[in-house]
């Protein structure tokens, strides 16, 4: 079963901190809605505050209860983001007690320093993107140690495989590979490895699709790499993470 998820931007706009941005969809992306005009993305890529957006507070309006997944065209937690604006986004998000919201970072530390001193919604999942061993260690270890309801970590791009990876009080683990014309292949061994470990520890696992290149290895420039893991579908995931009506 796929995960339904409606996106909110506010922030629009990122700049490039790690490996897993070298092939930045957002990027791409933005600098195609610019060209098509579309309100919101005059700046392309480079980050903005679309104060319009806090003010509108789109989810205060819809009524049905909805997974919302917060800037997937920027960093909540962006070193250019102000902790008024993201107080904001907090306030939303508590104020639509009705509705879930996913948020993912590659600024692990700032958002631990930023929940420090203030409480995290119980209706938003944390996370952090978890695309190597070198920065994505240090990004679970910081997601770890913030006091939250709801945790999980993003492997997409998976990039090389985790040993002995520790998901203590992670509830879902999402991974996928790259896709696009210059996409890295993930290695079906990586990918294996990384299931049985959630597997282990008892954190849903929820394999996205495979991306550019299938499980053999073979590039496919349409992308129809599916989704199975040697024939097998593997997209649990929590119960609570999707709103219920009433």
């Amino acid at each position: 079963m796929d995960i339904e998820v409606t996106s909110w931007n506010p922030f629009t706009g990122c700049t490039k901190i790690s490996p897993a941005c070298k092939n930045c969809y957002a990027e791409e992306l933005s600098i195609k809605l610019n060209s098509w005009g579309t309100a919101g993305y005059e700046n392309k890529f480079r980050f903005t505050i679309h104060h319009d957006r806090l003010e509108k507070a789109a989810p205060l309006k819809r009524k049905k209860p909805t997974l919302y997944f917060i800037n997937n065209m920027s960093d909540t937690f962006h070193e250019e983001a102000d902790d008024q604006s993201i107080d904001e986004i907090m306030g939303i998000v508590r104020d639509a007690h009705w509705h879930n919201f996913y948020t993912l970072t590659k600024r692990s530390s700032r958002m631990k320093e930023y929940f420090e001193s203030r409480a995290v919604p119980d209706n938003v999942w944390l996370g952090v993107t978890v695309e190597d061993a070198k920065y994505g260690h240090p990004r679970l270890r910081d997601l770890q140690e913030i006091q939250a309801s709801h945790k999980h970590i993003c492997c997409e791009p998976l990039l090389e495989e985790f040993v002995d990876i520790d998901l203590t009080g992670i509830d879902l683990v999402v991974a996928g590979g790259e896709s696009g014309k210059k996409a890295r292949r993930a290695d079906i061994s990586w990918v294996e490895s990384l299931r049985r470990q959630a597997e282990r520890q008892d954190v849903h696992f929820y394999w996205k699709s495979w991306g550019s290149y299938d499980q053999e290895g073979n590039f496919k420039p349409s992308g129809r790499t599916g989704c199975l893991i040697n024939g097998k579908e593997y997209k649990s995931f929590p119960s609570d993470l999707m709103p219920r009506d009433g």
